[in-house]
């Protein structure tokens, strides 16, 4: 059988996150990908310059056609711009029994600008959280879902991730790339022990699309059948490697992506 992932997200129109790293990421993972777009942003390397929101409706058709037709493994969701996108996608996971779930709790853009329109945040933590299986927050994320300053050290990132967790995910990974130090650290929270995921910090401004990937990447793990821990390993080795290739590509005046397929143009 085919391993399909599906993206449940933003569009970037200068293709270094959403869904086109999505799906460059399911790809260069072995996945194949499908999508369900619930905006549209006019957006290149220096910043966001407008999102326009798909209707609520139009976002649960896209879900049911994808849905009605192929075999879903795995589903990360994205940019969620407003509450009622948010209870379209939730009542659509509800709907098809989606089990294997990643949610990137987005709440802005690489550059800085905001990708959330209403309390988005709230009807997150009250009708998407209890049912996926892994959230990804970054620090900023983090602390917008419980209210908190950023976290600090660890010891806050692990209690951040735990009050996530106590909204009904079954695990929690928090990511420290926004943190500082010479690694990158993640930590993986669930039912049994923290694991902690580390990278060496590599220097370079072409970051954008860093968490999309991940949570992709995790994704894509999943529909292979990976385990949780496996497949979070596996996706912060991939990203980390990727973004250590980023400055092999010349993409805009600002903030690139980093390099998705840096394994396969490495041999063409």
């Amino acid at each position: 059988m085919t391993a399909i992932a599906l993206t449940i997200a933003g569009s970037d129109s200068g293709g270094g996150a959403g869904i086109q790293a999505d799906l460059k990421t399911f790809a260069a993972c072995g996945v194949y990908g499908a999508c369900v777009i619930t905006a549209l942003t006019a957006q290149n390397t220096q910043g966001v310059s407008a999102v326009y929101d798909v209707p609520a409706g139009f976002v649960e058709a896209q879900i049911d056609a994808v849905f009605s037709d192929l075999a879903i493994d795995a589903v990360k969701i994205g940019m969620l711009f407003r509450p009622a996108t948010v209870e379209a996608v939730a009542a659509g996971a509800a709907r098809h029994r989606a089990r294997t779930v990643v949610l990137d709790p987005v709440t802005m853009a690489s550059s800085g600008d905001s990708l959330l329109n209403g309390d988005v945040a709230d009807v997150l933590r009250r009708t998407l959280i209890p049912r996926v299986l892994l959230v990804t927050p970054n620090l900023p994320e983090a602390a917008a879902l419980t209210g908190a300053s950023l976290a600090r050290n660890e010891r806050e990132m692990e209690a951040q991730a735990r009050e996530i967790l106590s909204l009904g995910a079954r695990y929690v990974l928090i990511k420290g790339g926004h943190g500082a130090g010479a690694e990158s650290v993640d930590l993986l929270i669930g039912q049994g022990e923290v694991v902690r995921l580390a990278a060496k910090r590599t220097e370079t401004r072409n970051t954008h699309g860093s968490g999309c990937t991940l949570s992709s990447a995790i994704a894509a793990g999943l529909a292979k059948g990976r385990d949780i821990v496996t497949a979070c390993q596996e996706a912060k080795a991939y990203v980390t490697a990727a973004i250590a290739h980023a400055d092999e590509l010349d993409i805009g005046h600002g903030p690139g992506p980093l390099h998705h397929f840096y394994k396969q143009w490495s041999t063409s």
